[in-house]
């Protein structure tokens, strides 16, 4: 069964619905086509905006969300980002579809069975892309095959 994340002003949809493994699989739908948004095409659109806004305020930004994310959808935090993302101008929209596919992922690590780190791997990600200055690539992918252990001592390492 799908749950709805917010509409956007321009008509496109988040959702929650069943993926390959859990019904947490995050879509986008817009113009009657769904994706599934991957880690790579929104780091890479994040490095792209960082060049413009800098990535400290899109991680401080990112920050403010992951503090008050948990389990469930809160339609105050969807309203504060939409708030944030007002802050971007021209760029608002395209924030705040960024930050919600951020946030509702968030959701889903809190949801998903087995999961240690939950939603402090989408920050050490978030850390590595706009801090640290890995390339979209190797954010996205530095994770994999890791174990929770060594993940958790990069988190730690960086604050969190």
């Amino acid at each position: 069964m799908s749950t709805h994340i917010k509409t956007f002003s321009d008509g496109s949809i988040l959702k929650f619905d069943q993926g390959k493994f859990d019904a947490w699989c995050v879509y986008f739908i817009e113009n009657g086509t769904q994706i599934a948004p991957t880690d790579l095409e929104y780091f890479r659109e994040l490095k792209s905006l960082a060049i413009k806004y800098g990535a400290k305020k899109i991680y401080d930004d990112f920050v403010k969300i992951y503090h008050v994310t948990d389990s469930i959808i809160k339609p105050r935090v969807l309203d504060d980002i939409s708030n944030i993302s007002s802050t971007y101008g021209i760029e608002s929209l395209k924030f705040d579809k960024l930050f919600t596919i951020l946030y509702a992922g968030m959701i889903a690590e809190e949801n998903k069975n087995g999961a240690i780190l939950k939603k402090r791997i989408k920050r050490l990600g978030m850390h590595q892309l706009l801090l640290d200055d890995l390339t979209p690539y190797q954010a996205a992918n530095f994770s994999k095959g890791k174990k929770w252990r060594e993940l958790d001592v990069e988190c730690v390492n960086r604050g969190f």
